[in-house]
């Protein structure tokens, strides 16, 4: 008789502090924080200058890596 015994699922990105947030709830939480007009002078990208949303602002950062990656870096100097 075999015995299997189900292992706990191991976390797949131990050194990646943003695992579990989303995209989303990144800029959501620094809009609250900083509101648009700062958050625009922080990140010079027009989608948080120029009629500023969540929806815009995700869809720019989706296909832009370069500002993806500012705005994670500025979520973890804020907030880590």
């Amino acid at each position: 008789m075999h015995i299997f015994v189900k292992k706990a699922p191991m976390n797949t990105q131990p050194n990646n502090p943003l695992h579990g947030l989303t995209l989303q709830m990144i800029v959501e939480r620094l809009q609250e924080h900083y509101g648009w007009e700062a958050l625009g002078h922080r990140i010079n990208i027009r989608c948080f200058q120029y009629d500023p949303s969540v929806k815009s602002s995700l869809a720019f950062l989706r296909k832009t890596p370069w500002a993806r990656k500012a705005v994670e870096d500025l979520y973890l100097q804020t907030f880590k």
